[in-house]
């Protein structure tokens, strides 16, 4: 069997959508693993092939010229893409570049999905916020678990200070793979979910809250010191690894209970 990625450049050379010369720069690119952009990048072509994922563009600091030129080589290869932290300014230009695919301006992203999200969804993940200011940090988890596939609910606005918001949600918490928990202030809802369901809670701290919030250092610590078994942490404001490694678990979880032949309902 054709591996995916060379059947694509064969493809494309006999329907007359790129010519001999850039169908062997592509295949050369595939035998090497990546593919040389601009002088300013290495673009990584087989991360799909080793981590299931295509490459993720880090779009804070990228010029828009560098940022359209990586994503074409991605696209040129057959690959979906996504791009977290994009300036609005370079968003225009991107959007305007490639009309297809999808900017979320709350969540600073930018997806043009790929054939690895083709089929039906595999996978459930919750997103859960303390609070409406949450918001930008728990897009960016959705977008990324979505880009995995997987079947993502958002769950907004049920913090502490009012649990009877949550408790009377708690089939949407139990009905997931992995939750991704996003809280400021003091990050205490981490430690409230992971005592009420059984699956893994991947706390994201955010910078969220007043001065002795220290810019989310006073949530990343409250959730590293949970007392909650299952729950594990990232980084402040990190809604794109809470995201990525939720879709990775759901991801895994959905697959197997495909093979076992147990619905996803």
């Amino acid at each position: 069997m054709i591996p995916h990625h060379l059947a694509q450049i064969f493809e494309a050379l006999a329907a007359g959508k790129t010519t001999p010369e850039k169908a062997a720069q592509a295949f050369e690119s595939q035998q090497q693993g990546f593919a040389e952009t601009g002088g300013f990048a290495h673009v990584d072509l087989h991360r799909r092939n080793r981590c299931g994922f295509p490459e993720v563009v880090f779009g804070l600091g990228k010029t828009a010229d560098q940022i359209e030129a990586i994503l074409g080589t991605l696209i040129d290869h057959g690959q979906g893409c996504l791009v977290t932290r994009m300036e609005p300014k370079v968003a225009e230009r991107i959007r305007a570049a490639f009309p297809e695919g999808e900017y979320n301006p709350v969540a600073r992203t930018f997806r043009k999905p790929g054939p690895e999200v083709e089929g039906p969804k595999v996978g459930r993940v919750a997103v859960v916020t303390a609070g409406t200011s949450d918001l930008p940090v728990a897009e960016e988890a959705r977008v990324t678990a979505e880009a995995w596939n997987c079947e993502v609910d958002l769950l907004v606005d049920v913090g502490v200070a009012g649990l009877h918001r949550l408790l009377s949600r708690r089939d949407r918490l139990t009905h997931a793979d992995v939750l991704v928990v996003v809280a400021g202030m003091e990050g205490a809802l981490p430690s409230v979910v992971g005592g009420l369901t059984s699956c893994p809670v991947i706390a994201v701290p955010t910078s969220i809250g007043y001065g002795a919030n220290f810019q989310g250092l006073a949530a990343l610590l409250g959730m590293l010191n949970s007392c909650s078994s299952n729950v594990v942490v990232v980084n402040i404001d990190a809604g794109f690894n809470g995201g990525y490694v939720a879709g990775l678990i759901a991801h895994r979880a959905g697959t197997a209970r495909g093979a076992a032949g147990v619905s996803s309902n």
